[in-house]
């Protein structure tokens, strides 16, 4: 860990010897919570000690005075330690675990306390600190340049890859993918300002990056010449962020990293990008609200391990563009889906568990007993998935999966003889290795166990060899054990019998037999602790040597978990196969969204959608709640599900590869950063407009409404427009401004599509169907009424609006005089509205109807 803001404590010659060694350990950690074990307790002190009573709701002590001053003090116990440490960590800190060494009996002095580990936010593989369903990000940015080299590690998992990246804006994308729990960034950057407000932000001495250091550090790590063999020896700036990021790990979890045995580069070409904004408006697996509830993540996550789960969430927040893995993914749920395999192969995968980052504690020697249980009952059920999977009819990929599962019957064997049945938590206490597996275990615990049946046999056997029926065996801690015989009949010992003890009216004695049972009996306890613990470690040693093949395995699983789940959800929640194209197309018949669908009581009603290169853009107009925001969503949605190999919410859907997906919506300010509202909304058009292509989707929605009208009306137009001229992405444009209803007939590919709504005196009933053509009117006042606006001010509104419509037609809106008409013009246009003319009350017909009817009459013309 950088040192670079280590502090130097003068200790001085009053401060006690216990303190004087604390300051020094501390000295080395100045920004970490430095836990200090005494005897059964972990001491804070000083500041640590104020922090930590905060943070941790624990009272604020002190411990006698040096240096003539008082020390503030906190403290928790040992054994209880986990719950607090989570905590301190969730928080962003970083804990510093001091712990004593050598014998508290022979030490003169304070005993010698050392560094056992350093608990970070992204450092953890710890079981009780993780959330099982989310990967532990630590993540390094190296800004060089004007450009970013990014690298990530997942300590838990062994995951390790690179990136480099050309701006802003791509790594604020990168970073709301990723949601790392702590981030390392080379020190006299910008990078402080990029990263404000986020947790676990460590900045590192610049030397920590230097490329040649880095490139030494990782061909040691993975025992290379070079990085060749990794495709990354030119990225010299992502090898700089890898290197700080491989060494702050070793030296947080004081050991080498074996479980981390690949780099590998992630290529933002081969992935469907997404800004932070779309991941935001899309609410992929986490939604507005900052939960979990009602995201697309929630809805499509039935998986039966917390590594499948994991994976699924990544695949959602990285969609490919490489068709054939997505294919080979279809064929799978295909399989997978025939006779409902998904059912079978889900409940034995169950019993598989969390192995993923089990192997990731074996590998970094911190496994515990029930993680080798858990591995245990996994590496078991292997078999009958092989039987499972040996299917002839399997798709291709399926079958590279079962083979990267495997079986390892020696690694289940041993696990089998050498685990107990529910083991305890930890090994401390010993009940961890089954009984049988190793002889000199089994005859310590004989002995600690059953020293009272062995005195009771002893006695019997002693009386009848002596022929003395009042001889005793017994025990006491100063003199040990005995053979007890009175006075009288001492003499009748037998002669190997050797004197131990004269009390008044007895003599004890021990014999070679006893006294090499004494021997064993009183260590028998801790040297039982002794073997099992270094039985223990032997079997850890055992199972990281064939660490690699059961981590791939582990990757297999988790794959085959997440098809198996992508299978399931597509027969349970009625999706289908979409097909893939190499040229750029939408088409949707009966598209829904997941998530909608998912909370309704009512059916969902579906929706069709056409994109192609002569039908761009489409002009969404509409009431507010009609719909417009669902049907923008849903569309970008199921372009995200095909694009991770999933089936869809759809009838049919066809769809070219994309490479961006670009959302407008919604409105909120950044107080933080100083925009406001339409400066937000402008800034996302602007990243819109810079980045589409005609390969992306961009959804767009009331673009220009945080301003004047005419500067708004100004704006949305320009954009619309230059996004069907210049870019010619797929685009769907959402607005209020009717008079963007009129682009299409100026603008080759644009098109007008309405969300319906009925009209029943005053109030509105929503049929969020989608038909072409633009709508008549957005309903504002009728919306009003249903959120609870009070009836006053509907009524004025309505007046208001009654009065400025007519001034609008009175200040002369112009209509030209129409072309001569012909047979089949008065049929197709004239006749209609002649028709609709007759059944109006014109007694009611208020100048807006007026005014639409000319709109409608000047359009047709």
């Amino acid at each position: 860990m950088s040192k670079k803001t280590a502090k130097t404590i003068d200790v001085k010659p009053e401060h006690t010897p216990m303190m004087q060694q604390y300051f020094k350990i501390k000295a080395e950690y100045p920004d970490q919570l430095v836990f200090y074990r005494m005897g059964d307790f972990y001491e804070l002190f000083y500041d640590d000690a104020k922090r930590a009573s905060v943070l941790l709701n624990i009272s604020l002590t002190a411990r006698g005075k040096t240096g003539g001053n008082a020390i503030p003090m906190a403290g928790l116990p040992y054994h209880a330690a986990e719950g607090y440490i989570a905590k301190i960590v969730r928080a962003g800190e970083s804990v510093v675990i001091c712990e004593q060494y050598g014998d508290p009996g022979a030490s003169k002095g304070p005993m010698e306390r050392k560094v056992a580990r350093i608990v970070t936010p992204g450092t953890l593989s710890d079981e009780a600190f993780l959330d099982e369903s989310r990967d532990n990000i630590l993540l390094a940015i190296y800004s060089s340049q004007s450009r970013y080299g990014v690298s990530l590690v997942d300590i838990s998992t062994g995951r390790f890859s690179l990136m480099e990246l050309e701006d802003d804006d791509s790594l604020l994308a990168e970073l709301e993918r990723l949601k790392p729990a702590e981030i390392l960034y080379n020190d006299e950057s910008n990078l402080e300002t990029l990263l404000k407000g986020r947790k676990g932000i460590r900045s590192q001495a610049p030397w920590n990056f230097e490329p040649e250091t880095s490139k030494r550090l990782l061909c040691q790590q993975f025992n290379t010449q070079d990085l060749e063999g990794f495709g990354c020896a030119e990225m010299h700036i992502a090898i700089g962020a890898a290197g700080c990021l491989l060494q702050y790990a070793k030296d947080t979890q004081r050991s080498s990293l074996p479980h981390i045995r690949r780099l590998q580069i992630e290529q933002r070409s081969n992935t469907v990008i997404l800004d932070a904004a779309t991941r935001r408006n899309l609410e992929i697996d986490q939604n507005l609200a900052g939960g979990r509830e009602n995201t697309l993540l929630s809805v499509m996550d039935n998986t039966a391990t917390p590594m499948g789960s994991r994976l699924l969430r990544r695949w959602l927040n990285q969609p490919l563009r490489d068709k054939n893995i997505l294919v080979q993914r279809q064929h799978s749920i295909q399989w997978l889906q025939q006779n409902y395999r998904y059912e079978t192969l889900a409940e034995t995968l169950k019993g598989i568990g969390d192995i993923e980052r089990i192997l990731s504690r074996v590998g970094l020697g911190s496994a515990r007993p029930r993680d080798l249980e858990r591995l245990r009952d996994a590496l078991q059920r292997l078999p009958e998935l092989q039987s499972f999977l040996t299917d002839e009819s399997r798709a291709d990929h399926i079958q590279t999966l079962a083979k990267a599962i495997s079986e390892f019957p020696e690694q289940a064997e041993l696990l089998q003889k050498a685990i107990m049945d529910n083991p305890p938590v930890i090994i401390r206490e010993g009940g961890v290795i089954a009984e049988g597996y190793d002889a000199e275990l089994d005859e310590l615990r004989n002995i600690s166990e059953n020293a009272g049946e062995y005195l009771i046999r002893l006695e019997q056997q002693e009386r009848e060899r002596s022929g003395i029926s009042t001889l005793k065996v017994g025990y006491n801690r100063v003199h040990g054990y005995f053979i007890e015989i009175s006075k009288g009949q001492a003499d009748a010992a037998p002669a190997d019998y050797i004197r131990r003890q004269t009390l008044k009216n007895a003599e004890r004695f021990i014999t070679p037999e006893l006294k090499n049972f004494e021997d064993k009996a009183l260590s028998a306890k801790s040297r039982s602790l002794a073997r099992e613990k270094a039985l223990y470690e032997s079997l850890i040693a055992a199972l990281a040597e064939q660490l690699p093949a059961l981590q791939d395995c582990a990757q297999a699983l988790a794959e085959l978990d997440t098809l198996n789940n992508l299978a399931e959800r597509a027969d349970t929640l009625n999706f289908s196969a979409p097909r893939l194209h190499e040229t750029p197309q939408l088409r949707i018949i009966g598209g829904r969204h997941p998530v909608v669908e998912s909370v309704l009581d009512a059916p969902f009603v579906a929706n069709d959608l056409s994109l192609d290169p002569e039908r761009r853009m489409l002009i969404i107009t509409g009431p507010n709640m009609g719909g417009k925001s669902t049907y923008m969503r849903q569309a970008a949605l199921i372009c995200l599900l095909a694009h991770i190999g999933s089936y869809v919410p759809a009838e049919q859907v066809d769809i070219g590869i994309m490479d961006r997906i670009f959302t407008r919506m919604g409105s909120s300010d950044d107080l933080a950063g100083g925009r406001s509202t339409f400066m937000v909304e402008m800034t996302e058009t602007a990243n819109i407009l810079h980045n589409a292509t005609e390969y992306s989707l961009v959804l767009m929605d009331e673009v220009g409404r945080g301003t004047s009208t005419f500067d708004g009306l100004s704006l949305a137009w320009s954009a619309a427009e230059f996004l069907a001229q210049q870019i010619k992405a797929f685009t769907l444009f959402a607005t209020h401004y009717f008079e963007l209803t009129a682009l299409p007939d100026q603008q080759e590919g644009v098109y007008n599509v309405h969300l319906t709504a009925l009209e029943h005196q005053d109030t509105i009933v929503f049929m969020h169907e989608v038909h072409d053509g633009p709508a008549s009117q957005s309903y504002g006042l009728q919306v009003a009424q249903l959120a609870g606006v009070p009836a006053h001010v509907i009524s004025q509104a309505r007046q208001k609006l009654i009065q400025l419509e007519t001034e609008t037609v009175a200040a002369g809106t112009h209509i030209e005089s129409p072309p001569p008409v012909q047979n089949d013009m008065f049929n197709s246009v004239i006749h209609p509205v002649v028709e609709q003319l007759k059944q109006t009350d014109l007694d009611n017909f208020t100048p807006r109807q007026a005014l639409e009817l000319l709109y409608s009459l000047k359009s047709k013309l």
